[in-house]
């Protein structure tokens, strides 16, 4: 992988973490009444969401910051993908099309780290 390549996807990478880092947080922070009237899912299932972006927000970075078993971070960018995948079927569902390319845009993303890291680790 080319320096530039990987410098590229560094900051692919950490901007998610950061992406992930805020969602979770605020969907664990925000009352769920405020959290229900945009999104009309079970409470319990909104905040395993928040606690599963936190999770896979860990799982981006923690690997290579404390430099162990490098293939979770790949994993921790595919389960990512999947919620990705979710949350562009509830954006349109809810609010149309059009919202619906910011989840689609960061699945992508992700699914680049992910192929970008297992690389690395192959």
């Amino acid at each position: 992988m080319t320096k530039t390549k990987n410098i590229t996807l560094w900051i692919i990478h950490i901007l998610l973490v950061l992406l992930f880092i805020f969602s979770g947080g605020s969907i664990l922070l925000l009352p769920l009444a405020t959290l229900q009237a945009q999104v009309p899912l079970p409470g319990l299932f909104i905040r395993t969401l928040g606690v599963l972006e936190i999770l896979g927000a860990l799982g981006l970075f923690l690997p290579a910051l404390l430099k162990m078993k490098k293939t979770w971070t790949p994993v921790a960018a595919w389960c990512l993908a999947l919620l990705m995948v979710g949350a562009t079927i509830v954006t349109i569902d809810v609010m149309g099309i059009l919202p619906a390319i910011f989840p689609v845009v960061t699945g992508i993303l992700l699914v680049v780290v992910a192929c970008g890291r297992m690389k690395k680790v192959s």
